[in-house]
């Protein structure tokens, strides 16, 4: 009996803990939810499903930056100067963080979810999109099962808190690409599945100008997405311009935990 009361201790000292289940009982937890959704067939699947939030509930005008670190193979980098830009002008921002990228940028990591002015959302263990039966999208291939799909948030998940104290609670699949039962599983793991409204940088490869252009077109609670982890793009650029353009027009930024979404 020593080990529930040791854990259940831990949890009533550590609000961020995730008491669900004993961290060792990983087993438990994937076969319970394989035994409630492996019956389920989707009948969705795109990156607005039912259960995907897409925006701030708000009236202000006031947007949210999210950014991307999805690390491919070739998307280890870090753009430092566009986070710096952020740091220097207060520009909050929730940062959706593969588990490769963590691996390739522990320090970096550390550095980013110790900063209050960002928040660290679950971007999945492998960048797989989020199904229950092997779908894909921009030719990656998604989980192939509960089980599978169970490993790529739940393991991301307790990577992040293992490393920061504090478990995601946002979660933003590879190629933000879900079935509605997928996101109903996010949801039992205790995470908000999180799209977009915004198309900031379609994946990097827009143009400074095109970033700027998507980035206008900004309404009150709007969710941009684009990506920090590749400076060579002209994310950066565009962004920027974008941002004091819009805070010259009055508007805000914000974390996502800042307002209820929708």
């Amino acid at each position: 009996m020593k080990k529930p009361i040791i854990f259940a201790l831990s949890c009533l000292l550590s609000l961020n803990a995730y008491c669900a289940e004993p961290k060792d009982d990983y087993d438990t937890l994937k076969k319970s939810i394989v035994k409630q959704f492996e019956k389920q067939t989707p009948k969705e699947w795109g990156e607005n499903v039912k259960g995907v939030k897409t925006q701030l509930v708000t009236k202000q005008k006031t947007i949210a930056i999210t950014l991307d670190a999805c690390g491919s193979p070739h998307g280890m980098a870090y753009d430092s100067k566009l986070i710096a830009y952020l740091e220097k002008n207060e520009i909050p921002a929730t940062l959706f963080i593969n588990a490769r990228w963590i691996d390739t940028n522990l320090e970096t990591f550390k550095k980013l979810a110790a900063n209050p002015l960002f928040e660290i959302g679950n971007h999945g263990m492998a960048h797989k999109p989020a199904s229950v039966s092997g779908e894909s999208a921009y030719g990656l291939k998604g989980t192939a099962n509960v089980e599978e799909l169970v490993d790529e948030i739940e393991q991301s998940a307790r990577k992040i808190q293992s490393i920061t104290n504090k478990r995601p609670v946002y979660f933003r699949s590879g190629t933000a690409y879900y079935d509605e039962v997928a996101v109903k599983i996010a949801n039992k793991l205790k995470h908000q599945v999180i799209g977009f409204s915004i198309l900031g940088d379609a994946g990097a490869t827009y143009t400074a100008k095109q970033v700027e252009n998507a980035f206008l077109t900004a309404k009150s609670g709007d969710i941009f997405i684009a990506h920090f982890n590749h400076p060579e793009s002209q994310t950066r650029e565009g962004m920027i311009r974008a941002i004091e353009k819009l805070k010259a027009n009055g508007y805000k930024f914000a974390k996502l935990s800042d307002y209820k979404l929708k």
